[in-house]
């Protein structure tokens, strides 16, 4: 599976783009821990005090909005993404 991430999700992982094994993931909360496995750094922007996905970081499954109890299957892509504003 693969994980898109934008504006500082991306500056905190490193990279745009994060390719996973898929084994061992069967929800989108699992995929969510193995990205925080692979870049930690990215656990502290995207995670609240309390462990929780924070209110400001969407997370998205092909393209929809979904919760981390949402399955997920081989070549799925995931992203995470701060709201964007403009004007």
């Amino acid at each position: 599976m693969q994980w898109k991430l934008f504006a500082d999700l991306a500056e905190a992982a490193g990279e745009r783009t994060v390719s996973l094994d898929e084994d061992g993931t069967a929800t989108v909360g699992d995929a969510l821990e193995a990205l925080f496995a692979e870049k930690p750094a990215l656990r502290d922007r995207a995670l609240d005090e309390d462990g929780n996905l924070r209110e400001d970081v969407n997370l998205l499954k092909n393209g929809e909005s979904v919760d981390q109890g949402a399955g997920v299957e081989a070549g799925d892509e995931l992203a995470l993404f701060p709201p964007v504003s403009g004007g």
